[in-house]
């Protein structure tokens, strides 16, 4: 550039981080052509998320359920960095080492005493994934005819193509039900219907080679956290059970304490063959999962013949990284401080959600452990105009909640305080006045 006919160089400045990711960058669940800019965030520390302008947000939903322990965790830090330092990968075909051993150790304290095998892996859906392959094969290796699954109405289990399969939300599954697997839905007992749904049990046992049953237990999440009966669930499993259905949970989003246990099957004595771990897991700090197993299904696996093994596998199952996150997030868990916490969180919960069933624009409150959801008195898209409308006013207030269509839900870290559990009740409330006003004038 020429300034008075001399050229002078001005300083560069960098593009923000927002600009430079519609560059090259495909988000998830993202139509681009509707939200070309995306939000950079910067830092994050406990439950606050920080952008890249500096603005703090109170991360309402531990980032999809994951950051549970709250984000750079120093424990949970303290141990990765020290991995790092000792062994960051190793292919775990053929190979293992000390942080997969304690992590299973860890493990196994904690999940219900059925439990006898962990087969790593990498995130929630292929976790359920090799859920669904063990049923499938297990019936298999025996010389079993059953090909079928069986899912509950409203589930999701996944975007790979038997946790496809199994789940019930058509914007994911829309492009590709012609390549599926064979599934048949069992609609939710809710304390009403439970008989007519054991009767239609029955009958679908009776017509089917069902091999497998997968389901998330009392909490269905994104299904906008639909709960259902425990009793109803008891009955299923008893029955699937009896029929050597093989019961597989997947307790991806409802693990390592969210409901008030360490995992939603602890509620229950029918336990699941297999159940399908990730999010919370690793704490939120590096991508991993885990399908365990009872030793009944082990045992249709282990045999002379090379191929009725388990043939499924991941470049980066059993990271070192992911088990040093994963064994900290454990010793969290079982603290003191996180289980007084979750105790504090699920009062404070109560005590919002019972006032919430009060006012007149909220319809349906749903209430387990540290998850709460409200269902707004209104009809609104899973995706659409007015859910984005409530998305970006909570965000200008500094709350980052993720409504699903007409469903507030807080899922929070751990570790968040008092006040900051306040703020979101707070702002949750200025955005019903608005809702309220709006039908006074309508």
């Amino acid at each position: 550039m020429k300034l008075f006919g001399k050229s002078i160089s001005l300083p560069f400045t960098k593009p923000s981080i927002s600009k430079r990711d519609q560059k090259y960058i495909w988000h998830p669940l993202t139509q681009h052509k509707l939200n070309p800019e995306l939000l950079a965030i910067k830092s994050a520390k406990g439950a606050i998320l920080k952008d890249e302008s500096g603005k703090t947000y109170i991360d309402a939903i531990a980032s999809w359920y994951t950051s549970m322990y709250g984000h750079c965790h120093p424990e949970i830090v303290k141990k990765v960095k020290a991995q790092m330092d000792t062994l960051d990968q190793v292919v775990f075909s053929g190979f293992t080492h000390e942080p997969a051993v304690e992590l299973s150790e860890k493990l196994m304290e904690i999940l219900p005493k059925n439990q006898s095998k962990l087969f790593f892996n990498d995130n929630g859906s292929t976790a359920t994934e090799i859920g669904i392959k063990m049923a499938l094969q297990y019936h298999h290796n025996q010389g079993n005819d059953r090909k079928v699954m069986l899912a509950l109405e409203d589930g999701f289990h996944g975007d790979t193509f038997g946790a496809m399969s199994v789940s019930s939300l058509s914007v994911y599954n829309g492009a590709f039900e012609d390549h599926f697997i064979k599934v048949i839905r069992l609609p939710k007992p809710d304390g009403q219907n439970n008989d007519e749904v054991i009767t239609q049990l029955k009958s679908i046992l009776k017509e089917n080679a069902i091999a497998g049953f997968i389901y998330e237990p009392l909490v269905q999440g994104a299904a906008a956290m639909q709960t259902y009966d425990l009793k109803g669930l008891e009955d299923i499993l008893k029955l699937c059970k009896a029929q050597d259905v093989i019961c597989v949970a997947d307790e991806v989003m409802t693990g390592f304490g969210k409901t008030g246990k360490h995992f939603a099957s602890d509620y229950l004595t029918q336990q699941p063959d297999v159940m399908c771990l990730s999010k919370a897991l690793s704490a939120g700090m590096v991508g991993m999962g885990i399908t365990s197993c009872t030793k009944k299904v082990y045992k249709a696996f282990y045999a002379d013949n090379v191929a009725k093994g388990l043939f499924h596998g991941h470049t980066y199952t059993g990271n070192p990284l992911a088990c040093a996150a994963a064994i900290a997030g454990i010793e969290l868990l079982q603290s003191r401080e996180i289980q007084d916490s979750i105790k504090t969180i699920m009062s404070l919960n109560q005590l919002f959600a019972d006032k919430m069933r009060k006012h007149p624009m909220v319809g349906e409150v749903r209430q387990i452990g540290v998850i709460l959801a409200l269902d707004l008195n209104l009809e609104m898209e899973r995706y659409g105009n007015a859910r984005d409308e409530m998305f970006q006013y909570f965000m200008s207030k500094g709350i980052f909640l993720r409504p699903l269509g007409k469903t507030i839900y807080i899922l929070p870290p751990y570790v968040i305080t008092e006040a900051q559990l306040a703020k979101i009740y707070a702002v949750i409330e200025d955005y019903l006045s608005i809702l309220e006003e709006r039908a006074l004038k309508a």
